[in-house]
């Protein structure tokens, strides 16, 4: 699972091996894969697994990587670029960077109070961070982990109606800038490596509980400080008086909602009064189907290859997204980025920002908070450098016109 070496390339003759930072330093990453090798070193199978794994033959998962490559720039030379500006307009707010954390769940198998360690993180670089309804933090405590956090807010429709409507409700209370309505989940992705290393719900098997000792950092911090991370968001809507971690988990499963339509989203555009996100579309016409119910936007996404697999890269569809809806309506993408060049891709073909999941979690299991803040340092660079070395000073300068034919 560590994946420290590189493989070797043709020609390379007696050139030694090549290999990612060493040790668990972090302030030593220069890249978000050295990031990732620091983690995996890390954490054992049942945590690295879950981080890492797509669903089925993880065609999806590799495909997002693959899709970068399908382009190249065109640069100018001769430009004054000594000064470049990366803030942008995301959802109404300006934010420092043309990314945000994305909502993602589960972050206490990665390190104690993950989620606040994220949005702390976030509100220090002056960009948005999401909060997945499956995290294991409160909305309140995340919405106030920092000053000044632009907190968005993702919403999972389980069970009844009145379970969304008392989770929007907390989080306009609180705060929230956004409503993230992930709408890929109408059943749950079938990611086999990840079962695998469990008897059933989240009971690990004796052979991965076995392999945790071999991460005794981990096991102190996360086992036998915190406990097995819970659910804390939904636990007030499971019926009965056991609402640990298994319970809710086995609740959460049971009660999803199938026939989850376009109404759904227009009852909860009715509910909920700021900035609401259709997250998961990957076809045009939903596209335009979620403008059409009154969304503010939308994020191409397929899961980080975790639902569909064969699904196709969202960077493929933001050209067209765009083309479609024009530029008042915000166009978010998510899925594989891992470079600052390829969300500079993005932003080329239309995207107004970038959601980075895997590439921030990476940075969490690293070394917590500081992880996370040397992740968003790594990425912020990348996007300047690129930028300065197309001969661009400002992210409205970026354009298709970028690209080599």
């Amino acid at each position: 699972m560590t994946a420290d070496f590189l493989p070797d390339r043709p020609g390379a003759g007696d050139r030694p091996r090549r290999a990612f930072v060493g040790g668990r330093t972090i302030a030593r990453a220069l890249t978000i894969a050295d990031l990732r090798a620091i983690a995996l070193r890390r954490l054992p199978r049942v945590s690295a697994e879950y981080l890492e794994g797509g669903a089925e033959e993880e065609i999806t998962l590799a495909g997002n990587r693959r899709a970068f490559d399908e382009r190249t720039f065109r640069p100018r030379v001769l430009v004054d670029v000594s000064r470049v500006d990366l803030a942008r307009d995301l959802l109404g707010d300006r934010s420092a960077l043309p990314f945000a954390i994305a909502p993602t769940g589960f972050n206490g198998l990665l390190w104690p109070r993950g989620d606040v360690a994220l949005a702390r993180a976030a509100a220090a670089a002056g960009i948005p961070c999401g909060q997945s309804t499956v995290s294991n933090a409160s909305i309140a405590d995340v919405a106030g982990a920092a000053a000044g956090l632009r907190h968005w807010f993702q919403l999972y429709v389980l069970g009844e109606d009145a379970v969304w409507r008392g989770l929007v409700a907390e989080a306009e209370a609180r705060g929230s800038r956004a409503l993230l309505v992930t709408v890929d989940t109408a059943t749950h992705g079938n990611r086999e490596w990840d079962k695998r290393n469990y008897l059933g719900g989240f009971t690990p098997t004796l052979a991965a509980r076995i392999e945790m000792l071999r991460h005794p950092g981990w096991l102190r911090s996360i086992l036998l400080k915190e406990g097995w991370p819970r659910f804390v968001n939904l636990e007030p809507f499971v019926p009965g008086p056991k609402r640990d971690l298994y319970t809710v988990a086995a609740w959460s499963l049971a009660n999803m909602r199938p026939a989850t339509d376009w109404r759904t989203i227009e009852a909860i555009r009715a509910a909920w009064p700021r900035k609401l996100v259709v997250k998961g579309v990957q076809h045009p016409d939903d596209v335009r189907r979620a403008r059409d119910a009154g969304a503010d936007g939308v994020v191409l996404s397929n899961h980080g290859g975790r639902q569909l697999d064969r699904a196709a890269a969202p960077i493929r569809l933001v050209a067209e997204a765009r083309a479609l809806v024009g530029p008042d309506f915000s166009i978010l993408v998510d899925s594989g980025f891992r470079r600052g060049t390829e969300i500079v891709q993005a932003l080329a073909l239309g995207a107004d920002g970038v959601l980075l999941g895997r590439a921030m979690l990476y940075g969490l299991a690293a070394g917590g908070e500081a992880g996370v803040a040397r992740a968003i340092a790594i990425l912020a660079e990348e996007v300047r450098r690129t930028m300065a070395l197309l001969g661009l000073t400002a992210l409205d300068q970026l354009s298709p016109s970028v690209f080599a034919p």
